[in-house]
């Protein structure tokens, strides 16, 4: 199983940016969606954006759009998440997850994604 390696997480105050990276250790051709999640004290763990690795059409939760940005170097194989004017309602534990469902039939539903990273925290706050 090839592990995926989150990083880049961190405090910031609200409106600042972060980015997020996560690494796969080696090439993996069956993953044709790739996501990243996020879980917050007390809650559930939601969808934040997802990319193909077919075709690169990302789609975003609504609470994000706008604000964050997804992206995959496929030659390094890293996947990013380019987050900006950050609020405190995106403190979480953000996780990136890969998928061997094609996007369109993995959506946000973490029982399709097969791999998950350990996560990295990310603390909004003034």
């Amino acid at each position: 199983q090839v592990p995926l390696v989150e990083s880049g997480g961190g405090s910031v105050q609200p409106g600042g940016s972060l980015r997020l990276s996560c690494a796969a250790s080696s090439q993996t051709y069956e993953w044709k969606c790739m996501g990243w999640f996020r879980q917050a004290p007390g809650q559930g763990r939601e969808g934040v954006a997802h990319i193909s690795t077919v075709n690169g059409v990302t789609s975003y939760a609504a609470s994000v759009s706008g604000r964050f940005r997804i992206s995959r170097d496929h030659f390094k194989d890293i996947l990013y998440l380019q987050m900006s004017s950050l609020e405190p309602g995106d403190t979480a534990i953000y996780y990136c997850a890969a998928s061997t469902y094609y996007c369109d039939s993995a959506l946000f539903d973490e029982r399709n994604y097969n791999r998950w990273g350990q996560g990295t925290q990310v603390n909004v706050s003034s």
